[in-house]
């Protein structure tokens, strides 16, 4: 287990800092800069602004320098929101994204989970049909149509939950259904895929003969296996969930991470883009690592050093 975990956190390291060269690298050679977008600046005044944010020099002497301070716990300066540092804004907009992901993935699992095993247990019924025709819909209507068609129907006809914003629990319940629809539909087929070929499996035919409930069978034996490909799924679902998203967050006026992207590739601000995006890889890496943790407490029969 040590020594997988080493490999692991070495490999991780190394994807970060790959991750975080191209982000770098890529957004100062591209055309334009952080403060082209703006009026004409007199060429005293944009100098002394690039050399506020470290942006003067060669590229390779930025990069150095980005690099060094990263590995310090400095993410620097936004460009765009300006005397604002990155991981300020980071702090303020994370837990909002964390919060609506969390519930997201909550909803996601557990709805996804429970109606491809309905689907799988009455495989061939009514009820098979009914759930894979659900599951359909909700991958096929995108979220931009999901978010106010739900607004429609449980805030402006029924008045039961606000249209957006951020002032209770119960604005977050619209925004997670959204975000969770599509992943929802994933989940769902995947456990009924998997779940039927289980079904079939000898060591559950050895189980029926020897007297074990079909209850016991499914529950107990059959769901815990057929996880593992959804379990493969869930760990970069959960990092795309974590960090929010852009047209979710638009649509019920959320203040996330999720504008923070989209306005630091915009605005050329690669200090808050890095800081996203390292924000995101590790997410991604974390839960591909608890996903690979999970897989020996699913199969006993695998093993990390293999």
């Amino acid at each position: 287990m040590l020594s997988f975990l080493a490999r692991r956190l070495a490999s991780m390291a190394g994807v970060l800092f790959c991750v975080l060269s191209l982000t770098f690298l890529l957004l100062r050679l591209a055309p334009g800069g952080p403060f082209t977008r703006e009026r004409k600046l007199p060429p005293a005044i944009e100098q002394q602004l690039l050399a506020k944010y470290h942006l003067d020099g060669s590229l390779g002497r930025q990069y150095a320098e980005y690099l060094s301070d990263v590995l310090h716990g400095d993410l620097r300066l936004s460009t765009k929101y300006r005397d604002r540092s990155v991981r300020e804004l980071l702090e303020q907009s994370l837990p909002i994204s964390a919060l609506l992901g969390g519930a997201a993935f909550l909803l996601a699992t557990t709805l996804g989970i429970w109606l491809g095993s309905i689907a799988a247990i009455r495989h061939g019924t009514l009820a098979d049909a009914a759930a894979m025709l659900l599951a359909l819909a909700l991958i096929s209507i995108p979220t931009f149509v999901a978010g106010p068609l739900l607004v429609l129907i449980f805030s402006l006809h029924l008045g039961i939950l606000p249209v957006g914003g951020w002032n209770s629990a119960a604005s977050l319940l619209l925004p997670a259904l959204t975000l969770a629809g599509p992943a929802i539909a994933s989940i769902a087929r995947l456990t009924r895929t998997s779940l039927l070929e289980t079904l079939q499996a000898p060591f559950l035919r050895t189980a029926r003969a020897k007297g074990v409930s079909e209850n016991r069978v499914v529950y107990s034996h059959a769901l815990k296996t057929a996880l593992l490909p959804v379990v493969s799924y869930l760990g970069p679902l959960a990092a795309q969930l974590l960090t929010g998203s852009i047209v979710v967050e638009s649509i019920f006026n959320l203040p996330g991470t999720g504008s923070f992207f989209v306005n630091a590739i915009l605005n050329r601000d690669v200090f808050l883009l890095g800081g996203v995006v390292l924000v995101y890889c590790l997410l991604l890496m974390g839960m591909n690592l608890l996903v690979d943790l999970l897989y020996t407490w699913l199969d006993p029969r695998i093993r990390l050093e293999a």
